[in-house]
């Protein structure tokens, strides 16, 4: 009888003790606070006017580092991974087939501080953007030719490198990724200049006719989108 006793006891405390428990769990005051606002929702990182994020410095803890543009003796600070890929594509092709270029001739990254934000020249900020022949920014510095094979190498790109020549506030000098990080069109022309690269026969340095019906129809397509400010994905 009293071992009875004492399960009973035991078995009635333990409920009494869990019933407790759930009942505070429902109170205020309980030691569980809520998180805080800011730790909910963490601050964003800037980011350049194409949507990708901005970096303090080059070389140094950060995604944006010096490449080497093959075939050409030249270095720039570049975003690594696909912004590298299509910028060093435009820049060789550039080099190869409109005008050579020397070291002061092309300038990739640079802090945000002295660049116009809320304009294109912002994307230099976040490694995904270059300039070519700097000094050369005002309207009609390429010769007609010129300009056909740049529309050619634009095309190569698949209309996500944009050339400031045609926005608005015109910088010839200007070439940047035309849509953000999350963009698939990126990744898939980055892709395909990255397998032209391990091709012998494909990419820049191989000979084109630019003028030929196919490569002209495609670059007068893309063109006409571009000046008119399509092809942008954010």
């Amino acid at each position: 009888m009293q071992n009875a006793m004492t399960r009973r006891s035991v078995v009635k405390g333990a409920a009494v003790l869990g019933a407790a428990t759930a009942m505070g769990s429902l109170l205020p005051g309980t030691a569980s606070a809520a998180p805080k606002k800011d730790e909910e929702q963490p601050k964003k990182l800037p980011v350049s006017a194409n949507g990708w994020t901005i970096e303090k410095e080059a070389n140094n803890v950060s995604t944006v580092w010096t490449r080497t543009v093959a075939g050409t003796g030249l270095k720039v600070d570049v975003r690594i991974g696909d912004a590298e890929a299509l910028l060093l594509h435009v820049v060789r092709r550039f080099h190869y087939e409109i005008e050579q270029l020397s070291a002061v001739d092309l300038a990739g990254w640079r802090a945000i501080e002295g660049l116009r934000k809320d304009r294109p020249e912002s994307n230099l900020a976040s490694g995904t953007a270059v300039r070519v022949r700097p000094g050369a920014s005002a309207e009609g510095g390429l010769f007609e030719f010129q300009e056909l094979v740049l529309r050619d190498i634009l095309a190569d790109c698949e209309g996500v490198v944009r050339w400031g020549g045609d926005d608005k506030q015109v910088d010839e000098s200007l070439f940047y990724l035309d849509g953000g990080p999350d963009d698939e069109r990126i990744k898939n022309a980055a892709d395909k200049i990255r397998l032209w690269d391990e091709t012998p026969s494909a990419g820049a340095g191989v000979a084109v006719d630019v003028q030929a019906p196919t490569r002209r129809s495609r670059a007068d397509r893309l063109a006409g989108t571009q000046r008119s400010g399509g092809v942008t994905a954010r």
